[in-house]
């Protein structure tokens, strides 16, 4: 029972930052816009966040402006991407993509000085995966039992309607894009002030690409992805706690998730499960044009 409820609370740990990224996709998403810029995001997230809890050099500044920072950091960045997309009206998979490229580069440039830099304070980690389940319960609500929801389903489902009735579409995606980049940085935060509290370059490890995926295969649902995210925090945690008792290479443990991620989108494809997504993604929208 003991090593039941350690491998629980070991899941969520490895799950929160996972489930908090993947809301902020799917309210990316939910809008009609692919942010696959997520790993870049989550990654300036961590920085700025450590970077503000660090303080002055003596490691003990405040850690709640530091989470505002981590989500700030986030948001700019998204808001760069929504201009390329929504107002340049650029591809959206390629400008997230340049966005991972670009954040990862700018955090690693940027993060050289505080690497081995230790974090004496950091805030407890309850609070952030409680955070994170009332998100999920905060958002599912909005999505679905307010108007201010489904004017954002129906910009992401058929912009060209929504704006017929009065719903200014490009304020809607706009609003989207930058509360879901918040949403990514204060993964990021997690990761540089709780879970391991300290700025390491390349600490997001992929989490990102996890949480994108992980959007389909909830089916752009926030209750489904507290699931979704226990269910891949709980491998993260297998990948560590088996490595040394099985005759296997550690490599093999270290790519169990992201063998998963691709299991599950091709599963995903076969029973149609993408058909869940919204009908307008990832097409911009042109004021006139059907």
């Amino acid at each position: 029972m003991e090593e039941i409820i350690n491998a629980l609370a070991r899941a969520l740990s490895f799950g929160t930052p996972l489930l908090i990224a993947c809301l902020g996709a799917i309210l990316n998403e939910r809008a009609g816009v692919v942010n696959l810029g997520v790993e870049g995001m989550m990654a300036l997230g961590a920085l700025a966040g450590f970077a503000v809890a660090y303080g002055s050099g003596a490691g003990d500044g405040n850690l709640w402006l530091a989470v505002l920072a981590a989500m700030l950091a986030g948001a700019m960045a998204a808001l760069l991407h929504g201009f390329v997309t929504i107002t340049l009206q650029a591809n959206q998979f390629v400008s997230g993509l340049a966005l991972t490229m670009v954040g990862l580069g700018t955090a690693g440039l940027l993060g050289k000085r505080f690497e081995g830099l230790p974090l004496f304070n950091q805030p407890p980690e309850w609070p952030f995966t409680l955070g994170a389940f009332v998100l999920a319960g905060l958002l599912a609500f909005v999505l679905y039992a307010t108007r201010t929801g489904l004017s954002l389903r129906s910009v992401g489902e058929n912009p060209a309607a929504a704006d017929l009735l009065g719903i200014n579409v490009l304020r809607v995606r706009y609003a989207a894009v930058a509360a879901g980049g918040s949403l990514a940085g204060l993964a990021g935060a997690y990761l540089s002030l709780v879970y391991r509290p300290s700025w390491t370059d390349g600490m997001t490890a992929g989490l990102g690409w996890i949480a994108v995926a992980l959007v389909i295969f909830v089916g752009w649902s926030p209750v489904r992805a507290v699931f979704g995210a226990v269910f891949f925090g709980l491998l993260y945690y297998l990948q560590f706690r088996l490595q040394g008792q099985v005759a296997v290479p550690s490599e093999v443990f270290a790519s169990l998730p992201y063998l998963l991620v691709i299991l599950v989108l091709a599963l995903s494809g076969l029973r149609g499960q993408q058909g869940n997504a919204p009908e307008a993604l990832g097409k911009p929208y042109r004021r006139g044009e059907r």
